[in-house]
């Protein structure tokens, strides 16, 4: 493939975060015109444009997980003039006027929709090009990088390659060699032909159709996928749901495996509060800012427990009495609340609860995070009925805050705290700014606890969940759920030790879980050639036998180089999103959002901006008119 001019790029993988750089490095080709060419290749192994994650033919009842209004592929608003890179629609805008179905902008679009969406910004990018740029949609996979003295060799799937000057990889969530009690289950798996075991994954990409007709399915872990999992093996099977009273009912189709599921907290995802809040919203913390935590501290040394930990959890339960007190004495006394929380607040954070007493909230449950989170630790269960009362209650509670909605309801208000403060959280622990024991806590303490409380998905998903349980279709087997194989009786086993006679066989095994990046275990070949020649390595925290290997990939500071097995940057080569994960913190976030730049917005800037620098330096401004 002829490149069309001196500077090269090439963007591996076009999910949300390779389009938003491809978007912004247009957007600044339009606003100062290169005076030499450009040739700018788009590289997806799936589909060009949206990738696989978000491949547009995908089935219509996987949804997203953020409403429509917060989602924006454009880095601005659109204007009187025509869709460009720096001005278009947000997919919300984008649906009404496109395509059917349009639920408002608090309605949650199909996955399929906004790879529609996705494809459509991408012919918007084309069509939008400087006379001096060419983009080249490639469908294949990269399966090595190897530098050169003519620039970056990329080896394709499909035995051609591409040389270019400079490399964004979005390459997105990986799938990974299996290893521990997982490897037992895929080689158990792989010597009895009537069993299946399916590897964290993408539901879409799973071949789900293998497993028989009424058949028993395990699903290890009860977040975002578990959902997918769910309506596929159900609405997927023929299966409908219609309304009954406040809830729904399900009308099977006889076609739908049994499904039993588990997690360490024996919930689900808790739902999302119904969004009262406008997209450009912009939330700032009263409590846990950096400027709190971080006084007087080292960055390399900070305590994820001791010191971070309490402001976030502060903030959380000011946001929780200030909502109550707004909603029920008004903003005159939200405003004292506040003042009286402020002028409390010193090297701690304040005892809020003391305060909301003498604003007169004592009926107000006392906020209870670990609670929340675990809500059944501690408790014994002496049947499986039993267990199954205490889950209706909980979820029953969970709905009635979810429908009072994210803004009146003072739990899913003081939980969107989580959502709305990542940004924080990232600027003290991305790059190693805590100390490697309690970066490792906080990966496996405070962020699933997080996104359980706080990235669930839509509320139709926990009704949907609540007739599937009660059509004898979905049961979930309770806390500290433990999956084993049984050699004798040739199962795959599920089982809680909080709950008598718990235990479930199956004969198919699914881990629901996200897959969890790390560079050592990626399959893919691109980043087995990465790691081999030394260009990406694991970033640890720490040294000697503190440190902590936590399987991201090592980057600079924005904009983002990928750090060798010496520790020096290519300043040719990016690395954007979930490769990084754990040097950074939550980069699964997938869009933009209308309004002030986020960080996904200014990330991809940042890159497109470093990438141009040197043909920017041989360019004059666009002329006007």
């Amino acid at each position: 493939m002829e490149a069309f001019g001196p500077l090269r790029i090439a963007v591996v993988g076009s999910g949300p975060r390779g389009l938003a750089v491809l978007e912004r490095l247009v957007a600044r080709m339009n606003e100062q015109a290169p005076a030499v060419p450009v040739t700018v290749y788009l590289v997806d192994a799936v589909e060009v444009g949206c990738g696989r994650i978000w491949q547009s033919g995908q089935p219509e009842w996987f949804l997203m997980n953020t409403p429509c209004g917060e989602v924006t592929m454009f880095s601005g608003p659109p204007d009187e003039g025509r869709a460009r890179p720096g001005a278009g629609p947000s997919l919300a805008e984008w649906w009404s006027a496109h395509a059917p179905g349009f639920e408002g902008r608090t309605g949650y679009a199909p996955r399929a929709l906004h790879g529609k969406y996705m494809r459509w910004v991408t012919d918007v990018i084309e069509a939008s090009l400087p006379a001096t740029v060419r983009l080249h949609r490639v469908t294949a996979a990269v399966e090595d990088l190897e530098p050169t003295s003519l620039g970056y060799r990329l080896d394709l799937s499909t035995g051609d390659h591409l040389l270019v000057d400079k490399v964004v990889l979005t390459t997105g969530h990986p799938r990974l060699h299996q290893v521990g009690m997982f490897r037992e289950f895929e080689e158990f798996a792989a010597t009895r032909p009537d069993l299946r075991y399916f590897a964290a994954d993408s539901a879409v990409t799973m071949p789900l159709d293998t497993i028989p007709d009424g058949s028993a399915v395990g699903l290890l872990g009860l977040g975002l996928t578990f959902y997918d999992l769910m309506l596929a093996l159900t609405v997927g099977r023929g299966g409908r749901f219609v309304e009954e009273g406040d809830g729904l009912r399900y009308l099977a189709s006889g076609r739908e495996p049994l499904l039993a599921g588990g997690s360490r907290s024996g919930i689900a995802l808790s739902a999302r509060g119904i969004n009262q809040k406008p997209a450009t919203l912009k939330f700032r913390p009263t409590l846990f800012t950096t400027e709190n935590v971080c006084r007087g501290r080292v960055f390399g040394e900070i305590d994820f427990g001791a010191h971070v930990l309490p402001w976030i959890l502060g903030e959380i339960e000011y946001v929780y009495y200030l909502t109550e007190v707004r909603e029920t004495l008004g903003a005159e006394a939200a405003a004292e609340f506040t003042a009286a929380v402020v002028a409390a607040t010193g090297a701690r954070p304040p005892d809020i609860r003391p305060i909301a007493l003498a604003q007169g909230l004592g009926h107000l449950t006392p906020f209870d995070f670990e609670g929340l989170a675990r809500p059944f630790a501690g408790r014994t269960f002496a049947s499986r009925a039993e267990f199954e009362r205490a889950l209706d209650d909980h979820v029953r509670a969970d709905i009635e805050h979810a429908v009072r909605g994210n803004y009146a309801s003072p739990l899913k208000a003081a939980l969107d705290v989580l959502r709305d403060t990542r940004w924080v959280v990232r600027e003290i622990t991305d790059f190693g700014g805590l100390t490697p024991d309690t970066h490792r806590d906080f990966l496996t303490w405070f962020s699933p606890r997080s996104s359980l409380l706080a990235a669930g998905p839509p509320l139709v998903r926990i009704r949907q969940a609540e007739a599937l349980r009660k059509a004898g279709i979905l049961r979930l087997v309770g806390p500290d759920a433990e999956f084993s194989v049984d050699r004798g009786r040739n199962a795959f086993v599920l089982s809680s030790p909080a709950v008598a006679g718990s235990r479930v066989e199956v004969r198919t095994l699914i881990d629901a879980r996200i897959a969890n990046p790390n560079v050592y275990l990626d399959s893919s070949p691109l980043t087995r050639a990465l790691v081999r020649r030394g260009i990406w390595n694991g970033f640890t925290n720490g040294k000697g036998d503190n440190a902590f290997h936590t399987g991201g990939v090592a980057v600079t500071r924005s904009p983002f180089h990928p750090l060798d097995r010496h520790g020096r940057p290519d300043t040719d080569l990016y690395v954007l999103g979930v490769p990084a994960e754990h040097t950074r913190w939550f980069t699964f976030v997938g869009s933009g959002r209308p309004g002030p730049w986020n960080e996904f917005t200014r990330d991809a800037d940042a890159i497109a901006r470093h990438a141009l620098t040197a043909v920017h330096a041989m360019t004059s401004p666009v002329p006007a008119g």
